[in-house]
Order: C-alpha cells, then sequence, then structure tokens
C-alpha cells in the first residue's frame, strides 16, 4: 500500500452478530488500502477475532458488546432480544461516547459503520452498511423497520450489498420505494472468488451465527453424517487461537478456517450445507454454488431469505427440527443462486469520504 500525506484514516466497524457483518467487511477494508486509505477495524467478540487473524498488521480497536444472545427455542428470539435490549442500548451510548474519543485521538476522517447503531460522527462523514432497509420481526416488522430507518437517515449514505434491479438477492429486505436518505446498492460483497479446481469433498459444511443455535445445528449435523457415504468437509464457525483438524471416518473438521482456506474448500466442494445468512449467501452467490439452508430458528431475516430463494427455485431449504441428511437430494432439483457481474468502482464509492469534515 502506498502511503503518503494525503491518505486519509477511515474506522471500519462491523457488528458482532456470528460472523456475517465481519466478513463481509473484508473486501471493503482490502479495497480501502488499495485506494490509499488507512483502515482501522473496530469491533468486539469473535468478529474482531476474526479480522484480526485476516488483518495482523493493522490497527484494531475494541468497543462494547451487544451481548446479543439467540434463545433456546426459536419461538421465543423475539422475546430474546427485547429483553437484552436495556444492554444494548447501554453498548450503543457507550459506542456513542468511545466514537468521539477516537476521532480526536486517532485523527479519524470518516467512518463505515456495519449494523452498528453507534458507531457514527456528526464531525466526519460516516455511511451506514446493512442489507435490512426492512428489519423482518414478524408482525412487529413494521415498526422494526421504521425505527432502523430512523437510524440509518442521520448517516450521509447507506450502502446495500446487493444489486439494485431484479432479479436480485435480498428482495424486500434491502430495496424500498420511498428511503427519505442516500442508497447506494453496491452489489453482493464477497471475500471469496471462483476457481476451476477439483473437487475433493461432495459436501461442505459451514456453521455461523451466535450461540446457542450454532452449537444445536452442530450435534444435529454430526448425527446426521453418521448416515452419509460421500466426503464431508465440516467447518464448525468458532474462532479460536489455533486452527484444530479433526478426521473421523468420511468428515473432516476443523473449528475455522481463514478467508484463503475456506475460498479453496469451497471450490473443492461439490456442494454446500448452511445457514441462510445473507453474507453466506453472497458468498454462495460469487462462486456458483449449490446449496441446502438450515435457517436459524426464530431468525425472520433467515427464513424470508431461504422461503425467497426456494420460491424462486434456487435453493431448497427445511427448518433445524426437520432436517434430514436425505434432503440433500433436493438440491438437484434447484437451480443454485445467479451469479452477478458487478465490477464496482470503489474510488467513486469512497468520494464521500474526500468531503470536508468538522473534526476541530
Amino acid at each position: 500500500m502506498n502511503i503518503n500525506s494525503t491518505s486519509k484514516t477511515i474506522l471500519i466497524a462491523p457488528l458482532n452478530w456470528g460472523l456475517g457483518h465481519a466478513t463481509r467487511c473484508i473486501p471493503i477494508i482490502k479495497a480501502l488500502q488499495e485506494n490509499n486509505y488507512i483502515p482501522i477495524i473496530a469491533s468486539d467478540g469473535i468478529a474482531l477475532e476474526l479480522l484480526r487473524k485476516e488483518f495482523p498488521y493493522l490497527q484494531t480497536l475494541q468497543l462494547p458488546s451487544y451481548q446479543i444472545e439467540y434463545a433456546k427455542n426459536g419461538k421465543n428470539f423475539k422475546w430474546k432480544l427485547l429483553q437484552n435490549c436495556p444492554q444494548m442500548i447501554e453498548a450503543v451510548l457507550e459506542e456513542k461516547q468511545t466514537i468521539k474519543k477516537w476521532i480526536k485521538k486517532y485523527d479519524i476522517d470518516g467512518i463505515i459503520s456495519d449494523n452498528r447503531l453507534g458507531v457514527f460522527s456528526q464531525k466526519v462523514p460516516s455511511v451506514f452498511i446493512t442489507h435490512q432497509l426492512n428489519v423482518m420481526t414478524g408482525s412487529t416488522t413494521w415498526i422494526t423497520s421504521k425505527l432502523h430507518q430512523h437510524i440509518i437517515k442521520k448517516y450521509v449514505e447507506c450502502w446495500v450489498p446487493d444489486v439494485e434491479g431484479t432479479p436480485n438477492l435480498t428482495g424486500k429486505l434491502g430495496h424500498i420505494k420511498k428511503a427519505g436518505f442516500k442508497i447506494k446498492h453496491i452489489g453482493p460483497l464477497s471475500r471469496m472468488h471462483k476457481k476451476e479446481t477439483p473437487k475433493i469433498y461432495d459436501l461442505m459444511v459451514i456453521l455461523s451465527g451466535p450461540e446457542p443455535q450454532r452449537g444445536f445445528l452442530e450435534e444435529k449435523l454430526k448425527k446426521e453424517m453418521l448416515n452419509y457415504d460421500g466426503k464431508v468437509v465440516f467447518v464448525k464457525g468458532i474462532i479460536e487461537k489455533d486452527q484444530k483438524k479433526e478426521q473421523i471416518e468420511n468428515v473432516t473438521y476443523y473449528n475455522f478456517m481463514n478467508s484463503r482456506q475456506l475460498e479453496q474448500t469451497f471450490n473443492e466442494s461439490e456442494m454446500v450445507l448452511c445457514r441462510s445468512g445473507y453474507t453466506t449467501i453472497m458468498d454462495l452467490s460469487k462462486l456458483g454454488k449449490k446449496a441446502f439452508f438450515i435457517p436459524t430458528p426464530g431468525q425472520y431475516e433467515q427464513e424470508y431469505l431461504a422461503e425467497k430463494l426456494k420460491k424462486e427455485g434456487l435453493v431448497p431449504f427445511a427448518k433445524q427440527d426437520d432436517f434430514r441428511i436425505e434432503n440433500l437430494t433436493e438440491i438437484q432439483n434447484y437451480k443454485g443462486l445467479p451469479q452477478f457481474d458487478t465490477p464496482f468502482d470503489w474510488k467513486e464509492l469512497f468520494e464521500v469520504f474526500q468531503k470536508k469534515n468538522s473534526k476541530d
């Protein structure tokens, strides 16, 4: 990276909710570096750990945790989030105060917040990333959507990682008729690249998301693997200090993989079994992979995306309790996700950070 006196420092802060928000920031961080910006990464928990492993040479900062927890029973998902609201609001308020200090301390020229509600400043251009202009919460969707849109309005721009027209990946999540704020659809974001490689695995299983649901699915799928004859690679999605690998009959288990290893393994696998989280969907689209989805129980967004893509004849899915390994045969009846050729002008996108601000 060529750093000179004109380089601007950009704080990029993904939400720590599973790994998706962190991983989709990876191509943005790389693009910032390629365009002569200096990224500072800020998050907490496993999201921060993952980005530290990806960018060990970049400065990283710790933000307060939102303490997001899943209910053990998916039906109680919404109520668990409501219970967590006081801690979440406290974290957002603490986040706002922290950002004020960091703007001066680290001479920050711009902010990119991926769904972190308190990462914002009126003193420097602040951008919000989300694929959820509408926030699915069942019967309360209209309220949560309006609240989310009200928060987004304070940012100078909102970047939506999807295409503007149809076909698209997010449907009504990432598309609204009247926004009242500046939206840029920047195309699907993925750290992955499609490669022509020999197929080594019949099935790749990749898990993600907060506990306890990640662990519940891991235990269920371990049992289902006993009835599968093909060669399997199973990535648990547990970020730890050291990578662990374990071979049990036809299944190779990893606790986690870095981006380079994941990209290689995706390309070496015939099909993928995973959650219907949006970042995973973007990765599968970029790689042109056929998949089977198991949405996180009670998470309306993942359930909506799984239903949308099944209805369009692209990817089958099953509820967590209903899934059986035999369901994978359904994949052959579906087209797989479309690939979008959307080369994006990062230099033009980042021009928002060239605007004058009032840091002083």
